[in-house]
């Protein structure tokens, strides 16, 4: 049966072999317990080798190399807004804390190799396992392909040793960086991480996760009045919103039926004796004006107060709002009746507080009536068109242009040291984000399309790598030996304990914002998961996106930094 599926179909046609590791390592990637999963690469790697070493059906190099620079420029421009940003002052403690965990993994792992007598290859698949960084397996292989006075074989045999490693050490770095971070140190501390999560939101002005939720969320109100007093007959609705706002309050009429009919929305509307009006006030204005008294009776009109309502994503850009916190935002005449849903910083979804301050180019999703909501997205910023298109240009040019600044290679002791295309296409991912996040008004590339150049870039990549490594995976891990479980489980635990001791004993980080921090730094996705779940809160989630950023930089330099080592 294998010689058939081998002779028929996957010699003649080794891209369905590639597909079939991937829907198989997806599959296995789904396995898990509690917060702690496989994952979908590590499926893809596991799934790649064992096929690989039964049908023993090599795929092209350059398939793999083109999903692999596409995944690092992926990966560059949805952290490069982080990265940039951490090196502002306010970002530096993180940072630091971060590039300690990030080389004392380095240390720690080139220390075990040398002890050991481990190759370049090993020791790569070992460092990138325990540190959790899957990026680091390809810039390893690529970097032990330029190593001067090695043979085609050789350098063959070191990169079926990096994914060898990897898929080794990569299972129980993750869980044990989760078990570290979520249990075993704030249990040792005695440190109740909810408790601390809810004091440190409460500081914060962030009572529960979305802050929206809070008080903040009813401080505007809609209700319907009839049109009673004669006063208010003949009247046009800009009249009165203007004399509202002459004396202080914010009130206006978003909507007025007649006759049983609504009108078209008109600041020009004349009110009539007996109109049904939508009131969008504060809810202090509102009662301080007594509306039953100076309108009329409250009527419940379902159809008039349930009009849809506009989502209108903004990036902050004008000056006179730049700094300002989301709590004197709400208080903003314009932002009366208009909510903030959402705010994105640097591309990602950011758990904002009241005291949040507007950062040039954040992204605001505002939620009202389009009345309202146009006039607020002029004041804050720019609108931002929310079209599923990928600016192609954008992610061509880059991924060119990363690919050629990677290609020019310095010569130390003898050694050749470039960034190599891949690392160029990182380094131009990072400096393409950054510009997106400053300037969200091009170089569109929206999350489905992040995630496919992201996530399964990677997996096609390492499942490819699998299925060539896999007919020397089980004579690698012989050669390796089971001992490589032990001094991952070291490599993973000895960085996360000095930057804990660090961050907890010299910066005085907050625990559960620490704990986030380290989780970034070793970028494990799991153990932020984890952290969240026992904090029942996102607040260690404020630790985590500039760390991340960093490390996911670092380490995957790190790949090639490692094999440089060993020459």
């Amino acid at each position: 049966m294998i010689d058939f599926l081998v002779r028929n179909i996957f010699q003649p046609h080794p891209e369905l072999l590639v597909f079939l590791v991937v829907a198989l390592g997806f599959l296995v990637g789904k396995i898990h317990y509690k917060t702690i999963a496989l994952g979908a690469v590590t499926g893809c790697l596991v799934m790649g080798l064992l096929l690989g070493a039964q049908l023993k059906v090599p795929v092209n190099g350059t398939v793999k190399d083109l999903f692999f620079i596409l995944f690092l420029f992926a990966l560059g421009y949805k952290v490069g807004p982080q990265f940039f940003r951490g090196l502002k002052k306010d970002g530096l403690p993180q940072v630091l804390n971060a590039v300690i965990v990030c080389i004392t993994g380095l240390l720690v792992a080139w220390g075990f190799a040398a002890m050991l007598g481990y190759g370049p290859g090993l020791t790569a698949g070992m460092m990138s396992g325990s540190l959790t960084q899957s990026a680091a397996i390809g810039v390893a292989q690529d970097a032990i392909g330029t190593l001067p006075g090695i043979s085609a074989q050789d350098a063959k045999s070191e990169e079926n040793l990096v994914a060898v490693g990897y898929a080794v050490t990569y299972p129980l770095g993750t869980i044990l960086c989760a078990m570290l971070l979520a249990n075993i140190l704030p249990r040792v501390y005695r440190r109740d991480l909810a408790k601390e999560s809810a004091t440190l939101a409460k500081e914060m002005d962030a009572p529960n996760d979305n802050p929206d939720l809070g008080e903040g969320y009813y401080e505007v109100v809609l209700r319907a009045f009839t049109v009673q007093r004669p006063d208010l007959v003949g009247r046009t609705i800009e009249d009165f919103e203007t004399q509202q706002k002459e004396l202080g309050r914010r009130i206006y009429l978003t909507r007025v039926r007649r006759d049983g009919t609504i009108l078209e929305q008109s600041q020009s509307t004349v009110l009539a004796l007996g109109d049904v009006v939508a009131v969008s006030a504060l809810r202090g204005d509102l009662v301080s004006y007594d509306a039953r008294t100076h309108i009329g009776a409250e009527a419940d009109d379902v159809e008039l107060l349930g009009y849809q309502t506009e989502h209108l994503h903004v990036v902050a850009s004008d000056k006179a709002q730049l700094g300002k916190s989301i709590a004197d935002l709400r208080r903003e005449p314009f932002m009366v009746g208009v909510y903030v849903d959402k705010l994105y910083r640097s591309g990602t979804e950011f758990p904002y507080r009241l005291s949040t301050q507007l950062e040039r180019g954040d992204t605001l999703i505002l939620t009202g009536p389009k009345r309202l909501v146009d006039p607020a997205a002029r004041a804050i910023g720019k609108k931002v068109s929310t079209s599923f298109a990928t600016d192609m240009v954008w992610v061509g040019l880059g991924v060119f242009l990363g690919g050629c600044i990677g290609i020019p290679a310095l010569t130390l002791g003898g050694v050749p040291i470039s960034l190599s295309t891949s690392g160029g296409g990182l380094i131009m991912g990072l400096v393409f984000g950054y510009l997106r996040g400053k300037y969200p008004t091009f170089g569109n590339v929206p999350p489905g399309a992040q995630w496919l150049m992201d996530t399964l870039g990677l997996c096609m990549f390492v499942a490819i790598v699998g299925i060539n490594a896999g007919p020397s995976f089980t004579s690698g891990l012989s050669t390796a030996g089971w001992g490589l479980l032990v001094f991952g489980a070291v490599i993973t635990v000895i960085p996360l304990l000095v930057g804990f001791f660090f961050g907890h004993y010299v910066q005085k980080i907050r625990f559960p914002i620490l704990m986030g921090v380290l989780a970034g730094g070793q970028t494990t996705t799991a153990a932020i998961g984890a952290l969240n779940e026992n904090a029942k809160s996102q607040i260690p989630t404020l630790g985590y996106t500039v760390p991340y950023a960093i490390g996911n930089v670092l380490l995957t330099i790190w790949g090639a930094v490692v094999v440089l080592l060993h020459h």
